[in-house]
């Protein structure tokens, strides 16, 4: 089954039930709860119960719920974790990760609550921002932490910052780093998702971005508007064409797997696996079963 598609994923301050209750109705693919950047120091408290509430009273439809902890080995993150995880989101976003056995350390703790809980192993997903120079560096070992982890997420505004590179508009400076993170992310069989485009006034900045992202190779972006959602999950969406060329070659290769043929010619092309996992990949961001 393919994984879950994360084209569009719009973060929110996780004190504020209204905006939570919109976002739900979205049909955004994720919804984000962030409970680190987005809430003031002295709202904390406040915003797990509030995320708590909303992940208990809300319908979501098949938009998947995620929640932002604070940075994992902190006092904070230790109540966001005991208040936030009874009430069951599906996964969490854990921020400026560095150290990949923190998170395998997280990763065998949600273990334990989903075996003293009896959910199935693997009810909650971990999805992990690289926003330093540490977490650039360790990108191999973050992406071999745990079989839980589900993507990358790449955050350039902390990145730049800890680096002591000059943000600006061209992307330059963080050419590498996004390069770098979809490359640890493929090899692991990862999803990459790109980070948030900040001018929330200039859509067709922020299309040309998605696209850009798209073509190096991310799976989805973040968004911080709902205004954002459809021009990114456009972006990261393949044309009925692309699909449907997907789809007829998947079926031919089920085909030819069953007669025992390896390499075969497909509506005038050689067939080899790099192509068969590039129409994967498509049918994936498609959220269609293959």
């Amino acid at each position: 089954m393919n994984p879950r598609p994360r084209r569009a994923m719009l973060f929110m301050p996780a004190d504020d039930f209204s905006k939570i209750s919109k976002g739900a109705a979205l049909d955004v693919d994720s919804v984000v709860m962030d409970l680190e950047d987005g809430v003031a120091p002295d709202h904390k408290d406040s915003a797990r119960h509030t995320v708590a509430q909303a992940l208990q009273s809300l319908s979501f439809g098949q938009t998947e719920r995620l929640v932002r902890i604070n940075q994992l080995n902190s006092a904070l993150a230790e109540e966001d974790l005991r208040t936030v995880l009874p009430a069951l989101p599906d996964g969490l976003v854990v921020p400026k990760v560095e150290d990949p056995n923190a998170l395998s350390a997280l990763s065998a703790r949600l273990a334990t609550f989903e075996r003293e809980a009896r959910l199935p192993f693997n009810t909650f997903s971990l999805l992990a921002i690289i926003e330093t120079g540490r977490g650039m560096i360790a990108l191999r070992e973050i992406a071999a932490s745990t079989p839980r982890l589900a993507a990358l997420i790449f955050g350039a505004e902390d990145y730049t910052s800890s680096i002591g590179a000059q943000r600006t508009r061209g992307g330059l400076e963080v050419l590498y780093a996004r390069s770098a993170v979809v490359a640890h992310a493929a090899a692991a069989n990862l999803q990459a998702i790109d980070t948030l485009f900040t001018d929330l006034q200039d859509l067709e900045g922020l299309r040309a971005d998605a696209a850009f992202a798209r073509q190096l190779g991310f799976t989805g972006k973040l968004a911080i508007h709902p205004n954002q959602i459809a021009p990114i999950q456009t972006a990261f969406m393949p044309t009925q064409d692309e699909i449907a060329a997907a789809e007829r070659l998947i079926v031919a290769f089920k085909e030819r797997q069953a007669s025992g043929v390896g390499v075969f010619a497909h509506e005038g092309k050689m067939v080899d696996m790099p192509m068969i996992r590039a129409a994967q990949n498509v049918l994936a961001r498609a959220g269609r079963l293959f």
